[in-house]
């Protein structure tokens, strides 16, 4: 039985004056703001899908969400991180309290946070599924890792998988009892999937037996749920080659029986673990199929069953990568941004110095807020972590759009939006959110660097998600490469025009804004004639040689228009919430947005220099 949770941990009054912080994990102010004042989530209720929900539903599980992630995931987050999975040769052992907060975020329902009633899900909008799932990737990034990855599982299936394998898999997966991965990488391979060697054999049953061996599968060995659905990408012999010659295969981790219930064992084991520097508690494997530990059915190979039609599986997979791409920004931006209020709450009460000028060195010491350079810190982690988390969520609204919009042209615009956003949305808050918890630990100061305080944790953990579904190298190339001139360009003009409506609605409001919009405008036109002299040679080797710095340059001009647009929505407010946002869009366009007139002059010159530098010259 569960004991009685404990009481929410409340933040120490700051000594100057400032009013407690709710929460050290994310700011409800801010989501309120976000989800309500700007992006206005309740116009959803209007469409079928959603009509049963209102404000006061949508309020409730933003509710549940804070309290279930502080009171279940936050307290065992450093706990998780020091006593990290161990495997003994036989079973995987994590500490208990990892397992006891999926059973409570199972039973709250949250796993189908965003899935239909006929599956057991609530049918709540993205956008506000993904503002919840927030809250546990502040609390806690690891345990919070396993119910990602099988939404993602889950969501790929409803979209390719049969009924038959909906029933079988989605289902007791929404219900929390089965968690899903995805096995894409290979000791040898790595992001070249190209290169990947799992086999899949066709079998007379209809199955095919699967042998190889994928490596950084998270999530991929426990003994936290009933069954572990592994989609697994494996080429079936005399396929294409490359790509263009890989299927998508369910492996689970145990064979259904025809009562639906896990029964005999298939041929998939866990080789190792590997140990990370930061989301330790999450168990990351490498894993073997069909090494003969097991015989399902008396034949060697691992049982797979084939998603889709054969050869198509890479497609499928970027169903769910794509997915995964937007949850671990979404995971950089909530380390981020807890990051950044545990760094708040230690500057606000933390004495150390006395203001320029004082000259009595008896007089009390000042909060270190109240210096400068401190205020400097805060404020740019402030704008990296809120205009990040304002970025996921408005690309959450349109996978609601995407889905649920009346009309087909509204449909096509929000897929062609997001599909073009979809890089800088994982590859931005990865970058600039660890850029974030840097800061913090400078803003700690010496205990910053020190296992006592969380912000060193944050830290590690953060800097994977620099590499996790893709390093930024590889979503440079993306951007460049294929995004912003697909289907002739049609999708970098989509969001040059959706920046250009932000501009003039801020131009006639007149006054900061107007003046914010011409910044903008200016970095929006910068930007379409750096892409066109990118490729005027026609040569892509040059047009991508710099390709990660024109992911950060365009980066930080989007980031320019979702603070545009959190300035516009903020009205006439001038209480403490609304001038700090207004600071922090202040700060982002004068300190950071300049940063790109280098990068463009750059890529504007067709440099080459280091993709002109030979292996033998380091």
């Amino acid at each position: 039985m569960r004991t009685a949770a404990p009481p929410l941990p409340v933040p120490a009054p700051s000594p100057i004056g400032c009013p407690a912080l709710d929460s050290l994990l994310l700011s409800r102010r801010d989501l309120d703001f976000l989800l309500h004042d700007w992006l206005d989530v309740t116009a959803l209720t209007r469409r079928p899908r959603y009509a049963d929900h209102d404000r006061d539903t949508f309020d409730a599980v933003l509710e549940l969400s804070e309290t279930i992630a502080t009171r279940h995931f936050a307290p065992h987050n450093k706990k998780n991180d020091a006593e990290e999975p161990r495997f003994d040769g036989e079973r995987v052992h994590l500490i208990p309290e990892v397992g006891e907060a999926l059973e409570v975020y199972a039973e709250a329902g949250l796993v189908g946070a965003s899935m239909a009633y006929e599956l057991g899900g609530q049918q709540l909008p993205v956008v506000v599924a993904n503002a919840c799932r927030a809250w546990f990737q502040a609390a806690n990034i690891a345990t919070s890792s396993y119910p990602l990855l099988t939404v993602g599982n889950a969501n790929l299936l409803l979209a390719h998988g049969s009924p038959e394998q909906v029933d079988t898999y989605v289902r007791p997966m929404v219900e929390g009892r089965y968690f899903g991965t995805m096995c894409l990488s290979e000791p040898q391979a790595g992001s070249s999937l190209a290169d990947i060697t799992t086999r899949a054999v066709p079998a007379a049953d209809g199955t095919y037996r699967i042998t190889g061996t994928k490596m950084w599968i998270s999530g991929g060995d426990h003994e936290l749920s009933e069954n572990i659905v592994h989609l697994v990408l494996a080429k079936i012999p005399g396929g294409p080659a490359g790509v263009k010659g890989i299927s998508l295969f369910i492996v689970p981790k145990f064979l259904v029986g025809p009562d639906g219930a896990p029964g005999e064992r298939n041929d998939v084991v866990l080789a190792g673990l590997n140990h990370k520097m930061g989301y330790r508690g999450t168990t990351n494997t490498l894993l073997n199929f069909g090494e003969g530990r097991h015989t399902p059915g008396g034949e060697p190979g691992a049982v797979g069953y084939l998603v889709g039609e054969a050869h198509h599986g890479l497609a499928y997979m970027f169903h769910m990568m794509n997915e995964a791409r937007i949850g671990v920004g979404q995971g950089a931006t909530a380390l981020g941004y807890t990051g950044y209020l545990h760094a708040l709450d230690y500057a606000r009460t933390r004495p150390q110095g006395r203001p320029l000028g004082a000259k009595d060195p008896a007089a009390p010491q000042v909060p270190i807020i109240e210096h400068a350079d401190v205020r400097r810190m805060l404020l740019a982690q402030k704008s990296y972590v809120e205009g990040a988390l304002a970025l996921g969520l408005y690309c959450s609204r349109l996978l609601d759009e995407e889905a649920t919009a009346e009309r087909a042209e509204d449909r096509a615009r929000a897929h062609l939006l997001l599909d073009v956003l979809t890089p800088i949305a994982k590859s931005w808050p990865s970058q600039w959110c660890l850029a974030a918890n840097d800061l913090a630990i400078q803003v700690h100061g010496g205990y910053g660097y020190t296992r006592e305080y969380d912000v060193e944790q944050f830290y590690r953990d953060n800097r994977l998600n620099a590499i996790h579904e893709g390093t930024h190298g590889i979503h440079g190339l993306d951007l460049l490469g294929r995004k912003v001139v697909m289907d002739g360009g049609a999708g970098l003009r989509l969001l040059l025009d959706t920046l250009a409506a932000t501009c003039a609605r801020a131009a006639s409001a007149g006054g900061e804004a107007a003046e914010l919009a011409a910044l903008l405008d200016a970095a929006a036109a910068r930007t379409a004639r750096t892409t066109a002299a990118l490729w005027s040679t026609g040569d892509p080797a040059v047009a991508l040689a710099n390709a990660s710095v024109y992911l950060e340059a365009v980066g930080h001009v989007v980031l320019a228009w979702i603070w545009l647009e959190q300035y516009l929505a903020l009205g006439s407010g001038a209480d403490a919430f609304h001038e700090g946002k207004r600071q922090a869009a202040r700060y982002f366009f004068r300190v950071e947005l300049p940063r790109t007139g280098p990068q463009f002059d750059l890529l504007d010159s067709l440099d080459t220099t280091a993709a002109q530098c030979r292996p033998e010259w380091f």
